[in-house]
C-alpha cells in the first residue's frame, strides 16, 4: 500500500477500505419555465389553489419515470413519515420502494407577461425530495388579461399548446401560441 499514505505494521490487520457513502436523493428546487408567444394578452397565470400541475415524475434514487401523467395541487398536503412536515405529494417508487415527495412553493408562482413573450420564464418552483418533474402538460385553469383593455380571459386551456379568443373592448384577436417548457435547477 505504498504511495497511498497508509502505513502497515507487520502483525496487524490491514485497514478496511471505506465503503462509498450511499447518498440519499438530494433535496433541491426545480423551476418550471414557460415560453410562449402572446398576442394582445398579458399576465398568463394558473388560477386558484386547486390548479392542477400535470407532471411526469422521475425517482431520484433509481431513475424510474412515471408512465402516466400525475397532477399536484397547491391545496393538497400530505404528512411526511416520521412527522417531518408535509408535502404536496408523497409517493412510493414502484421500482425501488423509496418514499419521495414534491412540494409546490406557493410564493414562487409568477405570471407570464407580454414582455416575457418568446422567452423562457420561471412560473413556479418545486421543492423536490427524491421526486423530480421531467415533463409538464399544460391543461385548463389558466387565466390572462387583455394587454390594453385588461379584459379578463378565464379557463384558458393550453393542452393544444395554442389558444385564441377575441377581445370585444379592443376589437382585436388575442392568442397564446407555441407553448413550450423546460425545467431548471434553482
Amino acid at each position: 500500500m505504498r504511495g497511498q499514505g497508509v502505513t502497515f505494521t507487520p502483525g496487524r490487520k490491514a485497514p478496511r477500505p471505506q465503503r462509498p457513502l450511499r447518498l440519499r436523493p438530494a433535496m433541491g428546487r426545480i423551476g418550471l419555465q414557460l415560453k410562449a408567444t402572446l398576442e394582445n394578452v398579458t399576465r398568463l397565470r394558473p388560477v386558484g389553489d386547486d390548479f392542477r400541475w400535470h407532471l411526469k415524475m422521475k425517482c431520484g434514487n433509481c431513475g424510474e419515470v412515471s408512465e402516466k401523467w400525475q397532477y399536484i395541487r397547491l391545496m393538497d398536503s400530505v404528512p411526511l413519515k416520521g412527522g417531518r412536515g408535509s408535502a404536496t405529494m408523497v409517493q412510493k417508487c414502484k421500482l425501488c420502494s423509496r418514499d419521495n415527495s414534491i412540494d409546490i412553493l406557493s410564493n414562487s408562482i409568477k405570471p407570464y407577461n407580454a414582455e416575457d413573450s418568446e422567452k423562457f420564464k420561471t412560473i413556479v418552483e418545486f421543492e423536490c425530495r427524491g421526486l423530480e418533474p421531467v415533463d409538464f402538460q399544460p391543461q385548463a385553469g389558466f387565466a390572462a388579461e387583455g394587454t390594453e383593455t385588461g379584459t379578463a380571459f378565464s379557463d384558458i386551456n393550453l393542452l393544444e399548446k395554442d389558444w385564441t379568443d377575441y377581445d370585444e373592448k379592443a376589437q382585436e384577436s388575442v392568442g397564446i401560441y407555441e407553448v413550450t417548457h423546460q425545467f431548471v435547477k434553482c
